[in-house]
């Protein structure tokens, strides 16, 4: 199952992060900053769209395997990860921003993964709260990665906006995942603690 069809999308989203980085190292004289912005965004908004994609195709197609479900958001996080740094880069996003965004990816998932292996996963499941934080982030970075008016819109600030709003929502959907794991914790602590007196 490693490269079914949604397997396989997955990968191309993986494949993609060079090709998005890369997009900022070319020369000015093939690119100029407006084109390489508008080449990332497209790149990063293809990227999400086959995230939609390869979890649609997975059901359709009666696809869904275990390393799915692993790759899926590893890819996601990675992408995100690497559009957080271009933009800290950049001088569109603060470095504040990104250690919250990114440290919060790596401690959730830390946990999930324990979860996981005390068989209590369903106590850290996608909750609302990480859906809107998820859709402020995911609307916020092309804004950013754009940064030019549209329609007299001017996206910069939007994304601005949307990208402190996903950072309160990643800062609070934190708080609501390890709440909801602190009763195993606390249990796994005075199981830990009993087998060290019982020595």
């Amino acid at each position: 199952m490693l490269f079914n069809v949604p397997n396989s999308l997955t990968w191309a989203r993986i494949a993609l992060i060079p090709l998005f980085v890369g997009v900022f190292y070319l020369p000015d004289s093939w690119l100029d900053a407006e084109e390489k912005n508008f080449a990332a965004t497209a790149i990063f908004i293809v990227a999400a769209v086959t995230d939609w994609f390869d979890g649609y195709l997975a059901r359709a197609l009666n696809q869904t395997s275990a390393f799915g479900a692993f790759l899926d958001p590893v890819a996601d996080k990675l992408m995100v990860a690497a559009a957080l740094i271009l933009l800290v880069q950049l001088a569109r996003v603060d470095s504040i921003i990104a250690v919250v965004i990114i440290g919060r990816e790596i401690t959730i998932s830390a946990l999930r993964e324990w979860m996981a292996r005390v068989g209590q996963s369903a106590g850290v499941a996608v909750a609302f709260v990480g859906k809107l934080k998820t859709a402020a982030q995911m609307t916020a970075i092309p804004l950013l990665l754009y940064n030019a008016p549209l329609l007299s819109l001017d996206l910069r600030a939007i994304g601005n906006v949307l990208i402190y709003i996903a950072a309160a929502l990643t800062l609070w959907s934190m708080g609501y995942y390890l709440h909801r794991a602190m009763p195993q914790l606390a249990r796994y602590d005075r199981e830990v603690r009993s087998k060290a007196v019982d020595r």
